[in-house]
């Protein structure tokens, strides 16, 4: 796959682009080490650099601001690639309360795929005060699922194809809400952030 044409086609064509990936024979595995990894990386490093370089630094704290800063984004992007494969589990698992023909591989395909536009839109981070219009490639994310609800990659009926996407949106910032409370119990523990 290659994954800058993946990228432009998603972002800018995305209905031929749903029609492709759907006939497409592709492994979990392949899924995330060729498109997932890479394209998640994209807010960490944007937000290390941001943070680094043009943003704030937090007075008094010398040496131990940088470890902490580099530990938080390792399980920030962790549990981001950890949320996209639970999202794609729970598509599939959600599938047949709307009619839909559960396959693993095609709910992972939605489930990474339309993350695209928020991974991408995270270089927005390297301008913390920026960092809020990322949100709006989540925002197109949402559209980009919807598409490949309707494409139909899990064989959904066109009158569920709303709920099901609805349905899985809430579960989705679900997990991002349950995330960032793991996140902040972790950084707020003094044990643990007494060691960087």
């Amino acid at each position: 796959m290659n994954i800058a044409a993946r990228v432009q086609g998603i972002l800018l064509k995305p209905k031929d682009e749903w029609v492709k990936i759907k006939d497409e024979p592709t492994t979990i595995q392949q899924l995330f080490t060729s498109y997932a990894v890479i394209l998640a990386a994209i807010p960490i490093v944007a937000q290390f650099l941001g943070w680094a370089l043009v943003g704030f630094r937090i007075p008094y704290l010398g040496g131990s601001w940088m470890g902490r800063m580099i530990l938080y984004l390792i399980f920030s992007y962790f549990f981001n690639l950890v949320i996209v494969y639970i999202f794609g589990l729970i598509i599939n698992a959600l599938a047949p309360n709307f009619s839909s023909t559960q396959n693993l591989p095609n709910a992972m395909k939605l489930a990474v795929y339309s993350m695209t536009p928020a991974w991408v839109a995270g270089i927005f981070y390297i301008i913390p005060r920026l960092g809020f219009l990322a949100v709006l490639g989540a925002l197109y994310g949402i559209y980009l699922l919807y598409l490949g609800f309707s494409t139909p990659l899990m064989g959904t009926p066109k009158e569920k194809v709303v709920g099901y996407m609805v349905i899985s949106v809430v579960v989705m910032i679900v997990l991002w809400v349950i995330v960032g409370v793991i996140l902040g119990a972790i950084f707020a523990m003094r044990g643990l952030m007494g060691l960087f």
